[in-house]
């Protein structure tokens, strides 16, 4: 690593304010980006930690949406988000190891937008909204393309409002060596509704897989996807696995996440 200024702010306004100078960027837990300082891939002039901030931390109900702060852990929303909505709790608990756990965030997972994250593929099926310190964005339009988001300079997640589904899950099928998902499914049932997120396997990051979710909508079983398969056109093929192999994958989580959240 090389020197470079360090702030802890206390509130998001300090927080913004530090990142405004050039150069400044943020920290979250820094599960992607301390790597990446140690093998010299990103040089910051500061790095501006968001984990002393209390107002952008816990987990709590409001109605029918569950609203996380942008600094809760990972074993936080595992704990606290299991009572009131199991799929995004049991996703929580798959995600890398309990060191990963307690210090990674779903703020910085999601600002990341690492095409392999888990919480991408819940915020599509949910239809979630993430607030940042000036606007709130739909779910189905923050996500852009690989490691890219709408985020704006020096914007950062304050929050997220999950929609509570009625029923939900998430399968996910681990690559062992990094434990993040070969490919991974959240399937999340409305009344009128039913959301599929998928993670792990598109070329251009997590996505909705829309043939699935109109099958859904009409019969949430397992059953109504026989017949549906998802196209291997878009898909990643790498020495992890086959496009095809992705999406064959797809279509078999998909199945036992329905069969799991009934």
């Amino acid at each position: 690593m090389y020197s470079f200024d360090f702030e802890k702010p206390s509130t998001i306004d300090e927080a913004v304010a530090a990142l405004s100078s050039e150069g400044a960027q943020a920290l979250g837990g820094g599960q992607t980006l301390i790597p990446t300082l140690k093998q010299r891939l990103n040089a910051p002039d500061k790095l501006v930690s968001l984990t002393g901030i209390a107002e952008m931390k816990g987990v709590s109900q409001d109605g029918s949406t569950l609203k996380i702060g942008g600094g809760t852990t990972h074993g936080t929303i595992a704990k606290e988000a299991r009572s009131s909505f199991p799929g995004l709790a049991g996703q929580a608990s798959l995600i890398g190891d309990p060191a990963v756990r307690n210090r990674g965030t779903i703020g910085g997972s999601l600002a990341n937008n690492d095409p392999a994250a888990c919480y991408p593929s819940a915020a599509l099926a949910t239809g979630a909204t993430i607030r940042t310190n000036n606007r709130s964005i739909a779910a189905d339009d923050f996500f852009q393309g690989l490691f890219t988001t709408a985020l704006e300079e020096g914007e950062i997640i304050v929050g997220v409002d999950f929609p509570i589904p009625q029923a939900s899950n998430y399968q996910k099928f681990e690559q062992p060596a990094s434990r993040f998902p070969l490919v991974g499914v959240f399937v999340a049932k409305y009344g009128d509704r039913v959301g599929v997120g998928v993670t792990g396997a598109g070329e251009d990051g997590a996505f909705r897989w829309a043939e699935a979710e109109e099958a859904l909508s009409g019969t949430f079983s397992a059953d109504a996807l026989s017949g549906i398969t998802h196209p291997a056109d878009g898909l990643i093929n790498d020495l992890h696995g086959t496009a095809a192999y992705r999406a064959h994958l797809i279509g078999v989580l998909t199945k036992r996440a329905v069969a799991a959240a009934n």
